[in-house]
């Protein structure tokens, strides 16, 4: 089974284009950066309120975007191998019209409270450190996985599974964790899911 993270693996960082859209520069910050996912989700959730930024506006931001180049293909590609499941930090709400766009593979992710106005006033996590729990639940199935993402919420999905991989990460993740391997184009990823089929 191959686990995958979403943004910045297949598709564009959501709140990266929700800043570049509404010049809202605090909103670039994202896993890659801080660590803490509760920590970063106040923080967004606090610049969204101060901004009178809704749903609406972010679903309308989302809509523009496409996949990254090469995705689709690749996850055909996977999904044409084995069992191809997205494990994501991002929202249902979010997702969706993106999902559409790669054809609807399995995605696992969190969901968002909506007031009657539409702003965005929390959200509901699938469970705390799902990335891990759902690999590990994979694994009781007597699945083998391998896992790619490309931030530091990834980091206990890829430890947990039988092989982790680093896609183009930022380098001071590379350094933090030198011993992951790192595909920097869904060819690499795709010799590197490979490679790691012949090891099981």
């Amino acid at each position: 089974m191959v686990c995958l993270d979403l943004e910045g693996v297949l598709i564009p960082e959501i709140w990266i284009a929700v800043a570049k859209k509404t010049g809202v520069s605090e909103l670039l910050r994202t896993t890659r950066d801080e660590p803490d996912y509760d920590k970063l989700m106040n923080y967004r959730l606090d610049l969204l309120e101060k901004h009178s930024i809704d749903l609406p506006c972010i679903q309308k931001v989302i809509g523009s975007l496409e996949p990254l180049p090469g995705a689709y293909d690749f996850v055909q590609w996977i999904r044409s191998k084995t069992r191809l499941v997205i494990l994501s930090d991002t929202f249902s709400e979010f997702a969706d019209p993106l999902m559409k766009k790669l054809d609807f593979p399995t995605l696992f992710c969190h969901s968002l409270i909506i007031d009657q106005n539409q702003k965005i006033s929390g959200y509901k996590l699938r469970q705390k450190n799902h990335k891990q729990k759902a690999v590990e639940a994979f694994q009781s199935l007597n699945f083998s996985v391998t896992a790619a993402g490309d931030s530091y919420n990834d980091l206990t999905m890829l430890k947990k599974a039988e092989n982790g991989i680093l896609f183009c990460p930022p380098s001071s993740l590379m350094d933090a964790y030198p011993d992951f391997p790192v595909a920097h184009s869904y060819d690499d990823l795709k010799k590197a899911i490979v490679h790691s089929w012949r090891d099981h």
